[in-house]
Parts: structure tokens; C-alpha cells; sequence
């Protein structure tokens, strides 16, 4: 699998397995738990790209609202009473909703 990829989806969505690996699998990267063809392109692609040192860093915005997501996890699982035993489409979307809402975009 394009661990470059698991490791940016991680850092947006948190420990939410759902978002990472339905991420993957809409990418077409991966189908089920098996990696595809074209998952081992993009791996092997940025291979080729981090030993050239063209690969891009993450864009600043996209890693501010990974911390906010990171953060808002962690306010909430102290806020709100059994918040880590929630489905984890529910816990995405609540964390989600609490970052649009500091961005004044809620």
C-alpha cells in the first residue's frame, strides 16, 4: 500500500481506520485489504521522487487542519462522555463540524 498515503490520511483523519482505508480504496490504491496495481505506481512514484528530492511536503493549510482534527479528537473525547464509542463515521464527522466551526465556516 502507498505508505507515503496512509501516513498523510493518518495525519488528517487521526486514528479513524474507516476514512483512511475507504480513502485508499476510492483512490483506487487499494481493493479490500489488498494493494492494487496502481497503489504500487504511486508507492514507487514517490519512491522515485523522494531519491530525486522533487516529492512535495505537505501544503501548510492541508497540515493546519490535520493539528485541528488531531486537536478537536481530543477536546472531544474529553467533552463529550463515551466519544471514542462512537462509530467512527460519527466521530469524522463531529471532529470535522468542531474544525469548520473554528474556521468561522459552520
Amino acid at each position: 500500500m502507498p505508505k507515503f498515503l496512509e501516513d498523510k490520511l493518518k495525519a488528517e483523519y487521526g486514528n479513524n481506520p474507516h476514512a483512511i482505508y475507504g480513502t485508499l480504496n476510492k483512490l483506487g490504491a487499494m481493493h479490500g485489504n489488498k494493494e492494487t496495481a496502481k497503489g504500487r505506481q504511486m508507492e514507487a512514484k514517490h519512491q522515485r521522487d523522494v531519491k530525486a528530492g522533487t516529492a512535495k511536503p505537505m501544503h501548510p493549510v492541508m497540515r493546519e487542519r490535520a493539528q485541528m482534527v488531531k486537536e478537536a479528537h481530543a477536546h472531544l473525547g474529553q467533552a463529550i462522555p463515551g466519544f471514542h464509542q462512537l462509530p467512527g463515521r460519527q466521530k469524522m464527522m463531529a471532529a470535522q463540524h468542531h474544525v469548520n466551526l473554528r474556521q468561522g465556516k459552520g
